[in-house]
C-alpha cells in the first residue's frame, strides 16, 4: 500500500510539473527562477516536453502541407532529422553550463538541461495546431503559416534567455553576453568533436593499412 502511494505521490508531482511548464512560458521569470529554486521541475517533465518536440518536428514530415514543405522521403534520415534538435541542444547545455561555472554562474548541469528543454514548450505547442491550419490555407495566406511558425522560434529563444538568467542569477547585459559566449562555446565544441573523430579515424585507417601489409608480406 505505501508503494501505491509513492507512485500515486511520483506521478502527482509528475503532473505538476509538467502543468508548470504552462506557467513557465507564460511567467518566464518567476516561472524559472521557481522551477529550479523551489524544485518545482522534474526530469520526467523536461524529458517529456523533450520528445513532444522531437515528436513534433517528425509529425511535420507527415502532417503539414506541402505548399509550405515538400517532403522527399527517399533523402529524408529520420535520425539526423532528430540529430538537428538534440545535437545542439547538447552543445548549448554543456557550453553554456562550462562557461558559466567559470564566472560564478549558479545553474548545475541539470538545471540547465530542465530549463532549456521547458523552454521548448512553445514548439510543439504551436506546432501541432500549424500542421492542421497549414492544409486549410491556400498559397495567398502562407504569410500567416510563416508568421506563426517564425513565433514558435522566437518564443522559444526568448525563453531559453529568460531561463538562463533565472538559474544563473545574472543581470541582463551579463546574461546577454554570456548567451552570445555560448554560441561561439558550440562552435568550439563541434570544432574538438571534428577533430577527435579526424585522428581517430585516420588512427583506424593506419592500422588497417598495417594490417594488410603485414597480410601481404605473409
Amino acid at each position: 500500500m505505501k508503494e501505491l502511494f509513492m507512485n500515486r505521490s511520483s506521478w502527482q508531482r509528475y503532473w505538476k510539473s509538467l502543468k508548470f511548464s504552462m506557467y513557465c512560458i507564460t511567467h518566464p521569470l518567476d516561472g524559472f527562477w521557481d522551477l529550479t529554486h523551489e524544485k518545482r521541475g522534474t526530469y520526467a517533465a523536461a524529458n517529456t516536453i523533450l520528445i513532444l518536440t522531437l515528436i513534433a518536428r517528425i509529425a511535420q514530415l507527415r502532417f503539414t502541407s506541402f505548399v509550405f514543405l515538400r517532403v522527399y522521403w527517399e533523402e529524408i534520415n529520420i535520425f539526423l532529422y532528430l540529430s538537428s534538435i538534440l545535437f545542439p541542444l547538447a552543445l548549448f547545455v554543456v557550453g553554456n553550463w562550462a562557461l558559466t561555472t567559470l564566472f560564478d554562474g549558479k545553474g548545475r548541469l541539470g538545471q540547465v538541461y530542465m530549463a532549456t528543454c521547458y523552454c521548448l514548450v512553445p514548439y510543439p505547442l504551436i506546432q501541432f495546431p500549424l500542421m492542421i491550419f497549414s492544409n486549410f490555407v491556400t498559397v495567398d495566406e502562407a504569410e500567416f503559416y510563416t508568421v506563426i511558425n517564425g513565433l514558435s522560434l522566437v518564443w522559444c529563444a526568448l525563453l531559453i534567455i529568460a531561463a538562463m538568467g533565472q538559474i544563473h542569477e545574472y543581470s541582463l547585459a551579463k546574461n546577454i553576453l554570456f548567451m552570445v559566449a555560448s554560441l561561439f562555446a558550440m562552435l568550439v565544441i563541434v570544432f574538438i568533436l571534428m577533430l577527435f573523430f579526424s585522428m581517430i579515424s585516420q588512427g583506424v585507417a593506419y592500422f588497417i593499412s598495417l594490417g594488410k601489409e603485414f597480410l601481404f608480406r605473409l
